[in-house]
């Protein structure tokens, strides 16, 4: 049983895809969720959603490269709902490049948004705690590509690789004042993100069919199918409630069974 009534919950990137599917269901548990996302009016679209259904959202533009912006998520967040307990840094971008055609403009891309953005939204979570009197839940998106490099995914892999460096990173920091950090990583999940993924793969030439590069991949699940959305909405509920108050700094493999660790 989900204990997640009325705690106040930012989940970024939850227009569509894995956070739209993580917004829905903490919501139907009653927490109190700010839907925010790059599109205002596509986090409006899932904010409505939930509030049709009986349950408690607002929606909030946010880049999260900016720093003033995840600053003013966090307060309009405080000002609706009391108060922040957890934040979902989900936002997120894939691009695919051969390793030697990354451009520096590349790596800034993908590394800025996947990486320097949740660097942010951590900084600025951790001080809202502690103006609370502290405590406080933070979990990060990573994915497979946090674990293993793939090629032409490079500085995808390194983003999020630094995504798990980073939820170490802050666990050992702020452990002793009640904040948590933890992180879940996906594997292959039939998302928007996806689409963009295979269609660099046909571009780099290393695949020529529509969907072959999702298809190859999510082969790999021993669980026999690619992810759906749904699918992390379990793990998220787990972090995000108390009985998850005595992890910290972990990363959670959700995939089918594509990487083993």
């Amino acid at each position: 049983m989900s204990d997640l009534k009325d705690k106040s919950i930012i989940i970024t990137g939850a227009a569509g895809g894995i956070g739209a599917a993580i917004a829905k269901a903490l919501a139907q548990d009653g927490a109190r969720i700010t839907v925010a996302d790059l599109s205002l009016a596509a986090a409006a679209r899932v904010a409505d959603e939930i509030t049709a259904a009986g349950g408690t959202a607002i929606a909030v533009p946010v880049d999260v490269r900016e720093r003033a912006q995840v600053r003013a998520l966090i307060d309009r967040t405080a000002e609706a709902f009391g108060r922040l307990d957890v934040l979902f840094n989900n936002a997120g971008v894939a691009q695919t490049r051969p390793f030697l055609d990354i451009t520096e403009e590349d790596w800034r891309f993908v590394t800025d948004v996947n990486a320097l953005g949740v660097l942010i939204g951590m900084q600025e979570a951790v001080k809202t705690f502690r103006r609370q009197g502290g405590g406080g839940k933070i979990i990060n998106t990573a994915s497979i590509a946090a674990k293993q490099g793939y090629e032409p995914l490079a500085h995808y892999c390194a983003s999020k690789f630094a995504v798990v460096a980073m939820t170490q990173a802050a666990a050992r920091a702020f452990g002793r004042e009640g904040i948590t950090a933890n992180a879940f990583c996906p594997g292959v999940v039939a998302t928007d993100m996806w689409k963009v993924i295979d269609k660099g793969f046909r571009d780099s030439g290393l695949t020529h069919g529509e969907n072959e590069a999702f298809d190859t991949f999510a082969a790999g699940a021993v669980l026999g199918r690619a992810s759906r959305p749904d699918d992390l909405v379990g793990v998220a509920r787990f972090l995000a409630s108390s009985q998850s108050d005595f992890m910290t700094g972990q990363s959670l493999l959700v995939d089918g069974g594509m990487v083993f660790t």
